[in-house]
């Protein structure tokens, strides 16, 4: 009888692995082992979003305004549930202004980031920036060879 279960162990075991492996086959690539040129395409999309958490932490749009095109775009929920936003200029106005202000004890975290050939998206979460903490989403595009964010959309959280 300890034959039998055994053999229906390894039996389902092996089936398990065939399926297992045809599963990898299914799974998108970004799913299977990272290959060297996604760990330089996420390197290179992590310096991008790093100038932004630096401009977050100083208050200051000159150190994230090389993160965006020129073209992108941010938007939220205001207090009142509305959408608001618009072109990214709105950022840059607002990370230099009150209430922004240098916050050396602000803390970021990437997340995630996704990559599909010239496609990204990236998640941060940060805390104490100015005293506030968000959740902030991009989409990221390689143009020209290099990785700009084309849109933020963000989630600020209530204060503790």
């Amino acid at each position: 009888m300890r034959l039998t279960i055994l053999k229906t162990l390894l039996c389902a075991a092996a089936i398990a692995g065939v399926g297992a492996a045809a599963q990898a086959e299914d799974r998108p690539r970004s799913q299977q082992a990272a290959k060297p040129v996604y760990v330089q395409e996420y390197r290179a999309i992590v310096e991008v979003l790093n100038k932004y958490n630096e401009g977050c932490k100083q208050a200051k749009s000159s150190i994230m305004k090389p993160a965006f095109s020129e073209q992108a775009t941010i938007f939220g929920v205001d207090a009142n549930g509305k959408l608001a936003g618009g072109p990214i200029q709105g950022l840059f106005s607002a990370i230099d202004k009150p209430p922004f202000r240098p916050s050396p004890e602000a803390r970021s975290a990437i997340v995630r980031i996704d990559i599909a050939g010239t496609a990204a998206s990236a998640r941060i979460d940060s805390n104490d920036v100015s005293g506030f903490s968000f959740t902030d989403f991009f989409n990221l595009l390689k143009v020209e060879g290099k990785w700009t964010v084309v849109s933020k959309i963000y989630h600020t959280h209530a204060a503790p």
